[in-house]
């Protein structure tokens, strides 16, 4: 028996994962979402989300995948940008479904054929770098740069998203040719106690609770030993969950909680 039967769940709710069907929106989320669309949709170029460790970064860019149409948007999501330049202009192609060898030339002539293909059909190009505080080879911030000279008079033919912890901004900053072309920037922080106590629930009914199985005392608890970063609160209430079952609670309380954060350390 897993400890989803035994709370009546019908599946994990505390995954740490990037599922859309667990997004929380919180007020903080909601409003960087509502910027990365609105980014997108007006063609403002360059565009970069930061936040710490753990607070929903990746699944916030998922669920932002899901906003935009297969029919107006052509997506290339990079999860992974610790590549060399060259090699970082290759897996854009490569995740635009274009097959193009050679020399860095013809890559860029390959990228640029491929955007306007895209604006004659009336399709919007969109480029999501992850985790791009990892980008190791500096060369690629003036690639990113030379990427939004890709434009007519009037529009820019790709918009790119910058997603990362908060030593992005650092390494932007130290590129000012880039970071001045970055026309919105937004943080995302930790949730609130009672974000934590809303997201819990959401997350609960989400996986199929159909009764409150966190007391309230357990969630403040929750929220003190995660400090209202998602990935820990997730890590600590899974915990929480197998404990409880375990140990054959009928709810999860406080102490389960600081059991499952001694664990959890």
């Amino acid at each position: 028996m897993h400890y989803e039967d035994y709370w009546g769940l019908k599946k994990g709710p505390f995954e740490n994962v990037p599922d859309p069907r667990f997004y929380f929106p919180s007020a903080r989320h909601e409003e960087g979402l509502q910027r990365l669309l609105y980014g997108i949709e007006s063609r403002k170029g360059a565009i970069m989300l930061t936040g710490e460790i753990g607070c929903g970064k990746t699944l916030l860019s998922r669920t932002l995948v899901q906003h935009l149409s297969h029919e107006r948007y052509d997506l290339a999501l990079i999860a992974n940008p610790s590549f060399e330049a060259t090699d970082f202009m290759k897996e854009i192609l490569y995740q635009l479904g274009v097959n193009q060898t050679g020399s860095k030339l013809d890559i860029v002539h390959a990228l640029n054929d491929h955007l306007l293909n895209n604006m004659n059909k009336g399709r919007d190009t969109v480029l999501i770098v992850d985790e791009a505080q990892a980008i190791q080879d500096v060369a690629i911030f003036e690639e990113l740069r030379l990427l939004l000279n890709f434009q007519l008079n009037d529009r820019f033919l790709l918009t790119f998203i910058l997603l990362g912890q908060p030593e992005l901004s650092t390494k932007v900053e130290a590129f000012v040719q880039l970071s001045q072309r970055i026309v919105i920037r937004y943080h995302l922080t930790p949730f609130s106690p009672e974000e934590v106590a809303d997201y819990i629930d959401f997350r609960m009914q989400a996986a199929g609770a159909s009764r409150v199985v966190f007391v309230p005392e357990a969630m403040q608890a929750i929220y003190e030993a995660s400090d209202g970063v998602p990935r820990r609160i997730n890590t600590i209430a899974d915990l929480a969950l197998l404990i409880g079952f375990m140990e054959r609670h009928k709810q999860i309380g406080p102490e389960v909680v600081k059991k499952a954060f001694k664990e959890a350390q």
